[in-house]
């Protein structure tokens, strides 16, 4: 037996190899598909994962846009609060006044006079107050990794 009968006897001419390369090739045809599949598979993830990245980041930001929206109210709020405030106890001053005016009318003249009371809530109007709690401040730099 020659070296070319010898290399030529192997899978081309035995059909005993002819069937082990049909399966070979058929095994490799296969394996491409697979992986191919899994690459596909693997950008359809990796788009649905930017997708619902994309969607939470929107979602976040108008949440931000609603804390920071009712954020301002609360100062406004909190601000005319102040300003209420204020004139509550300027009122209460001049009722006050008033009051001490009208007593002296009363000792002089010898009228009794109805002066009104002036209510504890006007005296101290911070005990009828809910405790302030500091705002809870967001920042878009919260939800950044």
């Amino acid at each position: 037996m020659s070296a070319r009968q010898a290399a030529s006897s192997g899978s081309d001419s035995d059909p005993r190899y002819a069937n082990l390369d049909e399966r070979k090739r058929k095994r490799m045809i296969s394996n491409r598909e697979s992986a191919r599949r899994s690459r596909m598979r693997k950008q359809k993830q990796m788009e649905d994962l930017v997708n619902e990245a994309s969607k939470l980041q929107n979602e976040n930001n108008q949440l931000m846009q609603g804390i920071n929206a009712a954020h301002q109210r609360r100062m406004e709020m909190e601000s005319a609060n102040n300003v209420l405030r204020a004139q509550a106890v300027e009122l209460t001053e001049r009722l006050r006044s008033l009051n001490s005016v009208l007593q002296v009318v009363e000792e002089v003249s010898g009228l009794s006079m109805e002066i009104p009371e002036i209510p504890d809530t006007m005296l101290e109007p911070w005990q009828q107050l809910p405790c302030s709690v500091p705002p809870i401040m967001a920042s878009a730099d919260m939800f950044q990794y």
